[in-house]
């Protein structure tokens, strides 16, 4: 019964974290948009850091409540869902349909992926933790990312950020009215999809690490797996999404983008907060996560098109890379 019981946790976690990241980002938006904020601006910072809310409330809530597992809850969050959005997101998007990949994305996103893997592998690395400098680091980093990259945006109105913002915002900039009636949903909005947030990371931790316990599993086994795949459900909503409306060439950058906020924001936020300290996950995990940032560089570079072939392999080497997992338990 207690298995069932917190296997019911994990789904409404899963659930909460996903409704609370879209109210969230829905409401906070349009209460920016009614401020006069641009678009774009609003589009590359409420937006994008809102694709990572779950990974980052999740990563924190696992953190503070200690434990000597509690850091590789945090950390196979990140690494778990960095490659869950190139192996498993970005591999669908391009089953489903062919990606042209800007060459924007390639020479900027893609290098400045690999380069804050390498530096997170290597943080953790020399002392088997994200400390307090560490994560000011990172954290600088993706403000340092933000703002140029409205800079750039704002100079060339055809930048793919740019593009990517805009289309974010379409829906949302349509309701946007500036009626007391709209002000009062979207203040709604955001409350709820902080209280679906909050709600939804605690009973997500909370199932999480006691069917490990369970089963007798390690934490970083759940957290590389089932609390990766389901803190990337918006990541992968918003692919699927992209490809049904015909935008699949949104879907690369998207994905790529969640990744480096999962490494810059998250780790940085979260070890900010309190360090995480590195306990069962591996070296392979981190290079696994880092080898998939950098076969997705040197395929780029030879052909900037996702095709589905290639979607297959990401996806193979996904299944595989969670086979081995289950294997080492």
């Amino acid at each position: 019964m207690d298995i069932a019981h917190n296997i019911g946790w994990v789904i409404l976690g899963l659930a909460g974290l996903y409704y609370g990241a879209e109210w969230l980002v829905r409401g906070s938006a349009g209460l920016a948009l009614s401020a006069g904020l641009s678009s774009l601006v609003v589009g590359l910072t409420v937006v994008a850091f809102g694709t990572s809310l779950p990974e980052l409330i999740v990563s924190m809530q696992a953190n503070l409540q200690g434990g000597k597992d509690s850091g590789d809850f945090a950390l196979g969050n990140v690494i778990g869902s960095n490659i869950c959005n190139i192996g498993l997101v970005l591999a669908v998007a391009a089953i489903m349909t062919s990606i042209h990949v800007q060459p924007q994305i390639i020479k900027r996103e893609l290098v400045l992926l690999i380069f804050a893997s390498v530096l997170f592998v290597v943080m953790l690395l020399a002392d088997g933790k994200i400390g307090h400098i560490e994560g000011l680091i990172l954290a600088t980093g993706i403000v340092a990312y933000t703002y140029f990259s409205i800079s750039i945006a704002k100079r060339n109105p055809h930048d793919p950020l740019a593009a990517a913002a805009e289309e974010e915002l379409e829906d949302i900039g349509e309701e946007e009215n500036g009626s007391n009636s709209q002000l009062a949903k979207n203040l709604l909005l955001t409350v709820a999809g902080l209280i679906f947030l909050g709600i939804g990371s605690d009973r997500l931790v909370a199932g999480g690490q006691f069917l490990a316990e369970e089963f007798g599993v390690s934490t970083a086994l759940i957290t590389l797996t089932l609390i990766a795949f389901g803190t990337s459900l918006p990541e992968l909503a918003t692919t699927v999404i992209a490809c049904l409306k015909n935008e699949a060439e949104l879907a690369a950058g998207n994905a790529i983008g969640s990744c480096i906020f999962n490494l810059l924001c998250v780790a940085g936020i979260t070890s900010l907060v309190k360090p995480i300290e590195r306990n069962l996950i591996a070296i392979e995990d981190m290079m696994v996560m880092t080898g998939f940032a950098v076969a997705l560089f040197l395929l780029m570079k030879r052909k900037p098109i996702l095709e589905r072939k290639t979607g297959f392999v990401l996806l193979s080497a996904y299944m595989v890379y969670m086979a081995f997992l289950f294997i080492r338990g």
